[in-house]
C-alpha cells in the first residue's frame, strides 16, 4: 500500500484566506497609522467657535427658519408660521 504524498501548503486556495486575510488587515492597520501620524486633525478650539457663534446669532429674529426646533419640525409640511411672542 502506498500513500499518496500531499502537495504543498501554498497550492490550497482556502490557506491563502486563513493567512492572507490577516495578513492584509495587519499591513491595513500599518498604513493607517502611518496617514495618522503623517496628517493629524487639527486641534479644535471650542471657546473661539463658541464667540463666534454668538457673534453670528441673531438676535429676536423674526424670520420663519429661525422658529424652535419643535414647533418647526411639527408645522414643516403645514407652512404655519411661528407665533410671535411679545
Amino acid at each position: 500500500m502506498q500513500e499518496k504524498k500531499s502537495p504543498p501548503w501554498w497550492k490550497f486556495g482556502h490557506m491563502w484566506l486563513v493567512v492572507g486575510g490577516p495578513a492584509v488587515v495587519v499591513v491595513a492597520s500599518f498604513i493607517t497609522l502611518y496617514l495618522a501620524i503623517m496628517s493629524p486633525n487639527p486641534i479644535i478650539d471650542v471657546q473661539a467657535e463658541a464667540r463666534e457663534a454668538r457673534v453670528a446669532a441673531p438676535v429676536n429674529s423674526p424670520m420663519p427658519n429661525m422658529a424652535p426646533a419643535m414647533q418647526a419640525r411639527n408645522h414643516a409640511a403645514t407652512g404655519v408660521p411661528a407665533p410671535v411672542k411679545p
